[in-house]
């Protein structure tokens, strides 16, 4: 998997030749044909117009994986797959979206964002039973099929001429849709009718356009204004980080600048925090330096643009230290605990983290869909 952190780099020299505003791109009209394309999906096949030629009906959805509206859908678009694939209806998902474009802010609901190794993983973490191709290279299908948000549903005949466009249903809330527009429309479809509403508004989020890359360097530049301090922590304040109380998840890292699995994980946790800060969530670091590296720790910190929350343990006892943060903690560095807003270890991982671990135990517990 990408790390996420590596888009820093991307944004010196690769502004020139971007893609028109994405309000340029119009969404593709009712009685239009559909365009090919040539598409890579996550089972690394290559798929195109003429790959579903057998299928009466071709569901096309724009769709990704950090959306959290684009999430609340994938149980019934697999639904919908298992229902109608019988009938002659093939559906097909498309990520329009370049994963370049997607700000750390835009990630809080989910734990992966829209690289084709992270879709490979949705892909299987969910067990899709239908194609998930990617786009987010050039964006050409999409400028094509002009979705305005993810997820959104194309739905063409048999001679691939668009019957209809929109929404999925009416309520992206799991549970509470009343009408169910994308069977409706293939319902009718397959009796021989017309689709008595061929167009819906959609609700999701918008189209990530690679001309909005600049967007992202803004992000990251801003985190440098953002000012980085480290405080004195004893074990009554331990003990208080621990015993929590905050109404939000907290994520806490004891680690070092002496060792070298802490500084290696230390950006995927600042990246982490990045995504679910606007949330129920922030994260708090603890160094066990010495006082007299206080200078070097926070040197260190603000290099990372940690501006979170930031202790340091300095040359108190550690095994009294271990004891008051987690019994089942053995001493090694890094040690790292996601503690519950009641005060219940929910999550930890004694040396380094896997980031893409980390993220699901802190999405599945402050949620992946809107409220």
């Amino acid at each position: 998997m990408k790390i996420l952190f590596s888009f820093i780099l991307l944004f010196s020299g690769l502004l020139i030749g971007l893609p028109t505003r994405a309000e340029d791109f119009k969404t593709l009209e009712i009685g239009s044909k559909a365009p090919d394309f040539s598409l890579k999906g996550t089972d690394n096949k290559t798929y195109s117009l003429a790959s579903f030629s057998k299928s009466d009906i071709l569901v096309i959805i724009f769709t990704c994986n950090h959306c959290p509206t684009a999430q609340a859908y994938e149980d019934r678009i697999k639904d919908f797959t298992s229902q109608y694939k019988s009938k002659g209806v093939q559906l097909v998902a498309i990520s329009p979206n370049s994963d370049a474009a997607v700000r750390f802010d835009e990630l809080g609901y989910t734990d992966l964002s829209d690289s084709f190794e992270e879709m490979q993983i949705r892909s299987k973490d969910k067990a899709y039973n239908f194609p998930y191709l990617y786009d987010g290279d050039t964006q050409a299908v999409a400028e094509k099929y002009g979705p305005v948000t993810t997820p959104q549903a194309f739905v063409f005949d048999k001679s691939r001429i668009l019957r209809y466009v929109g929404r999925i249903d009416d309520d992206e809330h799991i549970g509470r849709a009343k009408k169910f527009d994308l069977k409706e429309a293939v319902d009718q479809m397959l009796a021989g009718q017309a689709v008595k509403t061929p167009e819906t508004k959609v609700f999701g989020c918008s189209v990530k356009w690679k001309s909005k890359m600049e967007w992202k360097k803004q992000e990251v530049e801003s985190w440098k204004k953002e000012a980085v301090s480290l405080e004195q922590a004893d074990i009554p304040k331990i003990k208080e980080l621990i015993k929590n109380g905050s109404g939000n998840y907290r994520l806490i890292n004891f680690w070092a600048t002496w060792c070298g699995p802490c500084v290696t994980e230390f950006s995927s946790l600042v990246e982490s925090d990045r995504m679910y800060r606007g949330r129920e969530f922030e994260f708090i670091t603890v160094t066990l330096d010495a006082k007299v590296s206080h200078d070097k720790a926070l040197n260190f910190l603000k290099k990372k643009y940690a501006s979170n929350k930031n202790y340091i343990f300095g040359d108190e006892n550690k095994y009294e230290l271990i004891e008051a943060v987690d019994p089942k903690w053995q001493g090694a560095l890094p040690y790292t605990i996601l503690v519950s807003p009641q005060g219940e270890i929910v999550f930890r991982q004694m040396g380094i983290i896997e980031p893409l671990k980390l993220r699901k135990a802190i999405v599945e517990k402050i949620g992946r869909y809107y409220p």
